[in-house]
């Protein structure tokens, strides 16, 4: 099938236009409504990626939708009501689904007789249990505010699970992989037969693993201190641990390899930003394996995940008794497989594909 694959941002749109699983065309339009960015607006934008690419034959354009509440378990078809779930959603993703619903009203516009087709973020970690998923708090607000561990990074999760299992020649249905998607935004997941059964990111993107911009776990007192003894507004802490948290609070650079650079030069602030960093990335592999039972797998991903050796060193060390080891020629040769042979727990190299896993999903909605 041929899929045209939309990610369409505040700011930008990245697109990629598949033929099965052949890339035909892709590119990036950026600064969109800004003064001499690539374009006025969302429909200039598409527009030019419309007439920059060749759509002849095209069976369907799919959209990434950052968040899909509890409404969407896997992708779908969009219609009237469906753009409509989608739009009501926003409190729960201000940043994101906004820009993702202007891509898709144009598109849809612009592509009348295409069919399109959303595919969310949250969808994969909809299989995790209920204990997974709910916060010990009141109930009855949790139901009113759909407040619950809803997950993100869904697409590159299922996408790396799967080539994991393919690399290590193990039944998907039946492998336990835990996959760290370590980017500027990054997440953790334990899978279990090709199902998310716990996520590091919760209601938001905001929690779980150090990020570029982003703090992860705080404990949310730290709000109310800052808030009510401190003074700061609500929206000013909010800014604050969205995009000056994480390894730019720690380091003052979001950049990993930057800090990275810092960091092996005895820069303190950088070795602490880098330790801190590995630290929660090791927390949560031994609470996913704890979770699973054990795994079979442990797959890095994402630009930080498949590029830094020094980073999956530091976030595996320790783990031997676990029979988690890293065999450091591989690791620095940048190996698929850098554990050891016959490793109790395999630990691999997995690049993500997240265009490819939504045209992948676009291709098996519309054939079901």
């Amino acid at each position: 099938m041929k899929i045209l694959v939309l990610n369409s941002g505040s700011s930008s749109v990245k697109y990629r236009l598949f033929d099965g699983t052949t890339t035909l065309a892709k590119g990036l339009i950026e600064r969109i409504g800004e003064s001499g960015g690539d374009a006025a607006d969302h429909e200039a934008a598409l527009q030019r990626v419309m007439a920059s690419v060749d759509l002849d034959g095209l069976d369907a354009v799919g959209h990434r939708v950052v968040h899909g509440g509890s409404e969407f378990r896997k992708a779908t078809v969009i219609d009237d009501d469906v753009f409509a779930v989608i739009e009501g959603l926003v409190p729960l993703a201000p940043l994101h689904n906004p820009a993702a619903l202007s891509g898709i009203a144009v598109a849809r516009k612009l592509l009348p007789d295409v069919p399109q087709v959303a595919v969310f973020d949250t969808a994969f970690h909809q299989t995790i249990p209920p204990e997974g998923a709910v916060y010990a708090i009141d109930a009855s607000l949790a139901e009113r505010w759909q407040i619950r561990r809803y997950g993100f990074h869904g697409t590159s999760h299922a996408y790396v699970a799967r080539q994991t299992a393919e690399l290590l020649g193990l039944p998907a249905d039946r492998a336990k992989v835990i996959t760290l998607h370590l980017g500027n935004g990054a997440s953790a997941c334990a899978v279990e037969g090709g199902r998310s059964v716990a996520t590091s990111m919760g209601m938001s993107p905001l929690p779980g693993l150090v990020m570029g911009t982003r703090s992860g776990d705080i404990d949310p007192t730290v709000i109310f201190h800052l808030h009510r003894v401190a003074g700061l507004p609500i929206d000013e802490i909010e800014r604050s641990l969205t995009r000056f948290a994480g390894l730019q609070g720690l380091a003052g650079d979001n950049d990993m390899r930057t800090v990275q650079d810092r960091w092996a030069a005895g820069d303190p602030a950088a070795t602490l930003a880098f330790d801190v960093y590995c630290r929660r990335i090791k927390e949560y592999v031994g609470t996913y394996l704890a979770i699973l039972g054990g795994a079979d797998a442990i797959a890095f991903t994402a630009g930080v995940g498949e590029h830094s050796p020094e980073v999956r060193t530091a976030s595996l060390a320790g783990l031997s008794a676990l029979g988690i080891t890293i065999d450091e020629a591989r690791n620095e040769r940048g190996d698929r497989i850098i554990s050891p042979d016959g490793a109790p727990v395999a630990v691999c190299v997995v690049p993500t594909d997240e265009e490819l896993e939504i045209a992948q999903q676009v291709t098996e909605q519309l054939r079901d």
